[in-house]
């Protein structure tokens, strides 16, 4: 999870007036230069690779960036109520500003006081309830977690009010998913035990997996002779990297399926598959005979239109 001191726009280089499509070009730049795979020596890749994603992930959507600007990091927590924010600054600026407000410094119970108000405990003249050692009550937060934290699952450290907590995330985790932190609400009231932290997850985006259900898909670039002449080549899943065989006169578009290698499916030991969709890509080099060889290559369309079924609709 991103440090909550650094600015989200610093970390992915863009200014605060950026537009969505400066974000995604500078988030997709900074994923490809500091993701793992890219960088297996670099011990510090990792964490950088999870601050550009987290940043992506508040700045890609609306209204998560204009909460983060209005208010920060704080504005992104589940549950967060920016009405009730804005009420409490202004209450808070007006406390100041009230001869009063060297009373309200000293360590007095709110709700006792309020309750002192309105006569509570029986009416006027009478005795107060004193309450008994109450429960704290349940915190909700969010916690973003990295594409393939979520699909492999693990432990998934992160910081709250100055206090470093762990929590597992359990295999094959989707965004919305919940997760129980127990003791980690508020405090209790006279001694009592506090709540529990509920955690709602968002998954982070990956720079070339993408997930359907427990199914995860991949784009993968391969040359024009592995279309037209078939291979086995290596495809990378979330654990590791399997061999896979292209049929020949494959078309640029087709999807390949290899079983078992998808997100988990919760509570059990099965597997969705991976689907690997093949993308023609040409030579980047400027070569000339990359020319002649079209050229030769047209004279096979001859009398044949590739988008003839295109045009029936």
């Amino acid at each position: 999870m991103a440090d909550e001191q650094k600015d989200l726009y610093a970390i992915l280089g863009v200014a605060r007036s950026a537009s969505e499509d400066e974000v995604k070009k500078a988030y997709r730049k900074l994923a490809r230069k500091f993701h793992p795979d890219v960088n297996p020596n670099d011990p510090k890749a990792e964490d950088r690779f999870k601050e550009v994603a987290f940043a992506y992930d508040v700045l890609s959507d609306q209204s998560k960036r204009a909460r983060y600007d209005e208010f920060g990091v704080q504005g992104l927590a589940e549950g967060f109520d920016p009405d009730k924010a804005r009420a409490y600054a202004r209450w808070s600026q007006q406390a100041r500003q009230s001869p009063l407000h060297e009373t309200f410094t000293s360590d007095v119970d709110l709700e006792d006081l309020i309750a002192d108000f309105f006569g509570g405990g029986g009416g006027a003249g009478g005795a107060r309830r004193r309450r008994g050692p109450g429960r704290g009550r349940d915190a909700e937060g969010q916690l973003a977690v990295d594409f393939l934290e979520a699909v492999r699952g693990g432990e998934v450290r992160f910081q709250l009010g100055g206090k470093r907590l762990r929590v597992r995330i359990p295999p094959g985790a989707e965004a919305g998913s919940r997760i129980r932190v127990p003791g980690q609400g508020e405090p209790g009231a006279k001694g009592g035990p506090p709540g529990n932290l509920y955690l709602t997850l968002s998954v982070k985006p990956h720079p070339f997996f993408t997930r359907k259900g427990d199914d995860l898909w991949l784009d993968l670039p391969v040359t024009i002779p592995e279309l037209v002449l078939g291979a086995e080549i290596e495809v990378p899943t979330p654990e590791d990297r399997v061999r896979m065989k292209i049929p020949p006169r494959s078309q640029s578009g087709r999807v390949l399926r290899v079983r078992g290698k998808g997100a988990r499916k919760r509570g059990s030991e099965e597997r969705g598959d991976l689907y690997v969709r093949l993308q023609a890509q040409l030579p980047e080099d400027a070569d000339p005979r990359l020319e002649e060889v079209a050229k030769q290559l047209e004279s096979l369309y001859a009398g044949k239109d590739p988008r003839a079924r295109l045009k029936g609709g």
